[in-house]
């Protein structure tokens, strides 16, 4: 094995997709968020309405628009167009708020960077919105839960 965006002196570089076959890819990451009981007392109908606005729609708009500029955040990312951008907001059971992103398009590359950011930056404008109640906030995972269509298929064993 090998880095891939690494050059034959140990450079930075851009994979090269020029050779490669178009599929259809898609990949579902997922971030999940612990508040304190203050915030998550301020739940109702499934969302935490706040001075700035509805969190859960505020942080699924900064989500998908964060996957739509992954390759202008992440420096060797390619810039794709994606086909489909879908980000779910949830509280389970343990009142943990989880988050997934799942990003779709037919490419020569995967978009597992895109699904990732996307959760990612979500989780952070939950935060934001909701530091103001209390910084008692932990984003304790950003994690790829499922990726196809590429060079090899993934999926994360459930623990």
């Amino acid at each position: 094995m090998k880095f891939t965006h690494l050059d034959k002196e140990g450079n930075p570089s851009m994979v090269n997709v020029g050779q490669k076959a178009v599929t259809h890819r898609k990949a579902l990451a997922q971030a999940i968020i612990v508040m304190s009981d203050e915030i998550m007392d301020l739940l109702e109908k499934d969302e935490i309405i706040t001075k700035k606005g509805p969190v859960f729609q505020t942080a699924i708009i900064a989500g998908v628009m964060a996957a739509k500029k992954t390759g202008d955040l992440i420096p060797l990312c390619h810039p794709i167009g994606l086909e489909n951008c879908q980000i779910t907001i949830s509280v389970d059971d343990n009142r943990k708020v989880i988050i997934q992103c799942l990003a779709e398009l037919h490419s020569k590359t995967g978009v597992e960077m895109e699904a990732l950011t996307g959760a990612s930056i979500a989780a952070l404008t939950i935060y934001d919105m909701c530091k103001a109640f209390s910084h008692e906030i932990e984003i304790t995972s950003i994690l790829l839960l499922k990726k196809t269509g590429g060079k090899s298929d993934f999926e994360r064993k459930k623990k």
